[in-house]
């Protein structure tokens, strides 16, 4: 009995150790400073931005502005305001976007609505489209180097995407930010300096025309990004991550909000690593794809916060079976994963989490991680399979 129970730890150690050690990879190699480079020289695309938006009128003046100053003549900026019930579609013309409005309140999800937009465009194409939610800010420049990258590769093209707590807020949303830069910015930052591809996270996306005009879009999936960038890769354009190209938003100042967003994004990424990582490393297995098996090995990361509660628990059990049967080779499986996990984390918040979180702050990690626990439980009682808009701080 004591055998069986030290094997089945020690698998379940093993699951978790190899993404704890994709993790640690992923920072060590994102621990250089981060420099801006030059922007891709050559012909300068003529782009398409499409916005999706779903009751939006309060943020999606900004949006459009952000935009507006980045265009070219012959680029398009299409906003679709989808199943809105309140005055998206009219502040964004007053903004300046060309707008289409779409109903149908059975096909309901940002993928329908970037199906529908892609579909609008097909009368005049870009070279380049780019896809901007309508709750986010573009820095000056980001679409040019977006699209001239895009352009120079034939891929599509993730910019650097960034949530900001709001001004005053506690620790916890701090922590919340520093685990964003984590998953945006060292994972793909760290993959990228390898040559490694990354994953799409859903806006400051661009895509050549080709590829996104014949990709499946029309899905109501509650991480339709994921799913595009691993469909995408593929059939052989794997995303590229771009770090110089900026696009932020700022978390829900409500509870309701931020308790929405967490769901949808975290039930949503252990749902695609249940159905979409196996075949995922099979296709790179039969390709001999290291692009494709980097991306199912960085899929099969789960949030952080999951797994450092996962692999505390099994160190926690190898810890038991050690001190009362004496077995304490589950308990070097488990203090091999812990300590990938603790220095991971420690060298990406030296080098991008000082400034935003102190070490008090940090200190105050595993309560943020305690407090997810019923969102983690849920997803084996209750799981979100729906697209969800977050409630705004204006609702």
């Amino acid at each position: 009995m004591t055998f069986f129970v030290a094997v089945l730890i020690c698998i379940a150690l093993a699951m978790f150790l190899i993404p704890a050690l994709v993790l640690l990879i992923q920072a060590v190699m994102a621990f250089p400073a981060l420099r801006a480079q030059a922007p891709p020289d050559g012909h300068r695309p003529r782009i398409a931005i499409l916005v999706p938006a779903h009751n939006e009128e309060a943020g999606v003046a900004t949006t459009v502005a952000s935009l507006i100053s980045q265009l070219q003549d012959g680029d398009r900026l299409l906003v679709i305001a989808d199943n809105c019930s309140d005055r998206t579609a009219g502040v964004a013309i007053a903004a300046g976007a060309e707008v289409r409005e779409r109903v149908d309140m059975e096909r309901r999800g940002k993928g329908y609505a970037l199906d529908f937009g892609v579909r609008c465009l097909k009368d005049n194409p870009p070279e380049v489209l780019i896809i901007v939610d309508a709750d986010c800010v573009v820095s000056a420049g980001a679409i040019d180097r977006l699209a001239r990258t895009s352009m120079r590769s034939g891929l599509p093209v993730q910019a650097l995407y960034l949530m900001h707590a709001p001004a005053g807020s506690g620790p916890m949303k701090k922590i919340a930010e520093f685990a964003w830069i984590l998953r945006n910015l060292v994972r793909p930052l760290g993959f990228h300096r390898l040559g490694l591809p990354c994953q799409l996270m859903g806006t400051g996306m661009a895509f050549p025309w080709a590829a996104i005009s014949s990709a499946s879009l029309a899905n109501g999936h509650i991480v339709e990004d994921m799913k595009l960038g691993i469909d995408l890769a593929l059939k052989g354009t794997p995303p590229l991550f771009c770090p110089d190209a900026l696009v932020y938003s700022t978390f829900p100042a409500s509870t309701a909000g931020t308790h929405s967003q967490r769901t949808r994004w975290e039930h949503g990424h252990v749902s695609m690593i249940l159905s979409e990582a196996p075949a995922l490393f099979a296709a790179g297995w039969r390709q001999r794809n290291i692009g494709i098996i980097a991306l199912a090995l960085d899929l099969c990361v789960p949030p952080v916060a999951l797994l450092t509660l996962l692999v505390l628990v099994l160190f926690s059990c190898a810890l038991v079976l050690g001190l009362v049967t004496g077995v304490m080779g589950p308990l070097g499986f488990a203090t091999g994963a812990l300590s990938a996990m603790g220095v991971a984390i420690l060298v990406a918040w030296w080098r991008y989490g000082r400034q935003m979180l102190s070490p008090s702050n940090l200190s105050l990690a595993f309560l943020y991680m305690l407090a997810k626990v019923p969102l983690y439980l849920r997803f084996f009682v209750n799981r979100q399979v729906e697209w969800v808009r977050s409630k705004r701080d204006t609702e």
